[in-house]
């Protein structure tokens, strides 16, 4: 277990909706916080595609994924899988610290086959 304070960008994942409503708050929390107790993120769009279509292609939902910079969010964050891959952030995102927001493409069979563009 390490913990990383170099600047640093991940990705989240999460229902387009979830994120709508809560980008102008000051702090954004996904829908299992209060369960798991920190925000699941992913290094890598692969890998976050991979982990899209393990734990939510049975949600019909729309998705974005979050470029969320870690250090300006300002929020306790560390890796706690061996590869280094998935880093946790205990607390919520900042929307400031949020620097792209990109749709996530889906085949009609809902998996997961890419990421779009940056939205301005």
């Amino acid at each position: 277990m390490s913990i990383e304070k170099s600047p640093h960008t991940t990705l989240h994942l999460c229902p387009a909706a979830v994120w709508n409503a809560q980008r102008n708050a000051g702090a954004y929390f996904p829908e299992a916080y209060a369960e798991d107790g920190f925000i699941h993120c992913t290094d890598g769009d692969e890998e976050l595609l991979a982990a899209g279509n393990r734990y939510y292609q049975d949600d019909p939902r729309e998705f974005v994924v979050l470029s969320v910079d870690l250090t300006a969010n300002g929020e306790h964050w560390i890796y706690e899988d061996p590869g280094q891959i998935f880093p946790h952030i205990y607390g919520p995102i900042s929307p400031a610290a949020v620097v792209g927001v990109r749709p996530i493409l889906r085949e009609n069979n809902r998996a997961f086959t890419g990421i779009g563009e940056f939205n301005s």
